[in-house]
């Protein structure tokens, strides 16, 4: 389990273990804008016990700018110059009619507050399904007060969306500004209501908004593998690289950097494994989830009897 530490208002993550690796908890929403002046804070008094520090650089400006050990991370980016733009030449018919099929199911998106309600709204969707995707779902469980801690940061240049139906919040996404891009940092819909495409119209707001403020990039996520997926490329996202880097903080920091300890296990295995890795997960998750409700309708089943 990691643990936080903050420094220059900025929350820092460091890895439990043998090798400790630092990074910035919210990344690509903050930044490390002066490395010479950030960097020597990690030591010393500081309290970050860590061996490696990574951090971005801001995705407007990709062409690498430090003298540090550097790799590349992927991201999921679309190039705005304005919504009619958008709208015509970079997405496709099947996009625009799932758009076009929000609003006539009756479909609204429209700004809401960070608030109570909202907070209920999100848990509602949450909570609707522990599995997404064919993977366990991170948020599945998570009470109102973790919700809202984890969506209230960075509020002074946020803005949220809600996709409501029947005044009920259906889907609702986080839109972060920063410098030259903002970011989608969370955009859910509930699984129950895809049909009305809560979600496609949720990004269609979101490049709008981003549009009308003259902003030139939008992001959604980062690549998995160097693929962004489907959903994201019909909406005109592409995948760009962005570059990490990585500073040893001590010795064994230089050594893990040299070995290659600081990627995960899964980054270090071949693509083909990943990917059949991945297959597996998602089939086995799918299995125990069917297991679980046939065991659950086993059990109520049973009851039923007991009571007649």
């Amino acid at each position: 389990m990691n643990h936080l530490k903050e420094i220059d208002g900025k929350v820092l993550t460091v890895t439990n273990g043998i090798f400790r690796l630092c990074r910035l908890r919210d990344e690509y929403y903050d930044f490390v804008e002066d490395p010479s002046a950030f960097l020597p804070k990690l030591s010393g008094r500081s309290g970050v016990k860590a061996d490696l520090f990574a951090f971005l650089q801001e995705i407007p400006d990709r062409a690498p700018k430090f003298q540090f050990h550097l790799e590349w991370d992927h991201a999921a980016v679309l190039q705005l110059s304005s919504f009619e733009h958008w709208w015509k030449k970079q997405i496709n018919d099947k996009t625009r009619n799932m758009i076009r099929k929000a609003q006539k199911t009756g479909v609204e998106i429209r700004m809401t507050e960070f608030n109570d309600e909202l907070v209920r709204g999100i848990q509602t969707i949450y909570n609707e399904t522990p599995v997404r995707q064919g993977k366990p779902f991170k948020h599945f469980g998570k009470d109102l007060e973790t919700i809202h801690r984890e969506h209230g940061t960075f509020l002074s240049r946020s803005e949220f969306l809600g996709a409501y139906h029947n005044q009920q919040v259906i889907g609702f996404v986080k839109l972060v500004h920063g410098r030259g891009i903002s970011n989608l940092m969370n955009i859910v819909s509930l699984v129950s209501q895809r049909d009305k495409a809560p979600t496609n119209a949720l990004i269609a707001k979101a490049v709008e908004i981003c549009s009308s403020r003259g902003i030139p990039y939008l992001q959604y996520g980062t690549g998995n593998s160097g693929s962004i997926g489907d959903f994201k490329r019909h909406h005109a996202f592409e995948e760009v690289l962005v570059p990490r880097y990585y500073v040893p903080l001590n010795l064994k920091g230089t050594g893990m950097l040299r070995l290659g300890l600081h990627r995960r296990i899964g980054e270090r295995l071949p693509e083909s494994w990943r990917t059949r890795i991945l297959a597996i997960r998602s089939k086995w998750t799918a299995s125990r989830l069917r297991n679980q409700n046939r065991g659950g309708a086993v059990a109520q089943s049973a009851e039923q009897r007991a009571q007649a």
